[in-house]
């Protein structure tokens, strides 16, 4: 398995493979530059996004293949998206899921209340148009990378 950061020649699987795990693809940012891509030789077997807002982080878009679940390929991009948003600076890294949160649970993110979100995170569309309010909202701090001046 090969993990690398998404292009735009990446777009059209991408979009194929969110659409098969009945994920959004219309809010997809036009730079992919913060989607790390699972491949196994030329197929896209799994996918992790993070938008970055300010100090904050929306984990977003995780999905795996059916015939590459059960893996690990999940936790692999997860942690890869975690150390992508350390990278950027990154305080807090938040998700917004309908069906994953017990996944998400043993990856060490927490339940937020939703009246409990920061205004970088409320003010997304995801947050705010796309998921239902019957979402959940999670969150897991991350360690931002060490700035020497």
């Amino acid at each position: 398995m090969i993990y690398r950061l998404a292009t735009p020649t990446d777009r059209p699987a991408l979009t194929e493979l969110l659409t098969q795990a009945k994920l959004l693809t219309d809010d997809l940012p036009e730079n992919l530059g913060t989607f790390i891509l699972a491949f196994d030789n030329d197929t896209l077997a799994g996918t992790a996004g993070v938008d970055i807002i300010e100090l904050t982080g929306l984990l977003r878009s995780v999905a795996v293949a059916p015939a590459y679940q059960h893996q690990h390929i999940g936790r692999q991009l997860i942690a890869a998206a975690e150390k992508l948003a350390s990278d950027k600076g990154i305080m807090n890294l938040y998700l917004i899921t309908t069906t994953a949160d017990r996944y998400f649970d043993r990856l060490g993110f927490e339940r937020v209340d939703r009246n409990n979100v920061p205004e970088a995170i409320a003010t997304t569309r995801q947050f705010s148009e796309l998921c239902p309010a019957s979402s959940v909202v999670m969150s897991k701090s991350v360690t931002p990378k060490l700035q020497l001046r």
